[in-house]
């Protein structure tokens, strides 16, 4: 999939149409997307996020969730946090 829009540094559309929140953690991992950048969407095993996006070029994955959802209560600020 390709990048439709990354007009927000922390919600990124994909050209199939779905729109994904960005982990606040991961947001450096993502300046270096452009639209021609091809990522694949994968179920995430993590707590946190429902799904991890993963740049096809260099392996690196974002944690993300749904656009519109809410990260799950204190987890960001304790992942944050390295606990």
């Amino acid at each position: 999939m390709k990048i439709r829009t990354h007009a927000e540094s922390h919600v990124v559309e994909l050209d199939d149409g779905s729109c994904w929140q960005i982990f606040p953690g991961d947001l450096a991992a993502t300046l270096s997307w452009k639209p021609e950048t091809n990522l694949h969407l994968e179920p995430s095993g993590d707590r946190m996020s429902s799904h991890v996006l993963v740049n096809a070029a260099d392996r690196t994955r974002v944690r993300v969730i749904a656009a519109g959802e809410t990260w799950p209560d204190g987890e960001v600020k304790r992942t944050l946090k390295g606990g």
